[in-house]
């Protein structure tokens, strides 16, 4: 998944010491955690670098993070064949221009009601909440990644 506008509002805090911190939804995170129960793998992928990501992906034991990654394609690629798996096993939730090349490559695809992008919404699910306000737990409540690959996995 992406992070900011999807695990975030995609608001940023900058730092005096040229760090980037963000608001993570509470909801959001039980929803991977749900993930992880359910025997699922989880990761971010983010065009950004902040320390706040390593740190909310250590809290929620996600074990895929590419950050500053400008080819997110090259970074999914990377993460799927560390993690063994197919762009058919995969799921991704993306919210921006950024994400719609991998959006395009992966079994199940999601973004968030603020995609103001038609090419998003194009075979795509449409989730009903803004980023940080709980679009990754609406995703993982919704059953098609119950329903979807026998591996369920989600990086």
């Amino acid at each position: 998944m992406d992070c900011d506008g999807v695990m975030t509002d995609g608001r940023l805090w900058l730092t005096a010491d040229g760090d980037e911190q963000k608001a993570f939804d509470a909801h959001d995170g039980q929803g991977i955690s749900l993930c992880h129960r359910a025997g699922l793998k989880t990761g971010i992928i983010t065009g950004r670098k902040s320390s706040a990501v390593d740190r909310r992906a250590e809290d929620l034991k996600m074990g895929y993070v590419r950050q500053y990654a400008k080819d997110k394609v090259k970074a999914l690629g990377e993460i799927l064949k560390e993690a063994g798996l197919s762009e058919d096993e995969c799921a991704y939730i993306g919210d921006d221009l950024g994400d719609v090349s991998v959006m395009q490559r992966v079994e199940l695809a999601a973004h968030d009601r603020r995609d103001r992008h038609q090419v998003l919404r194009e075979r795509r699910q449409g989730l009903p909440r803004l980023g940080s306000g709980g679009t990754v737990r609406v995703q993982t409540n919704s059953g098609d990644l119950r329903s979807g690959p026998a591996t369920g996995s989600w990086p």
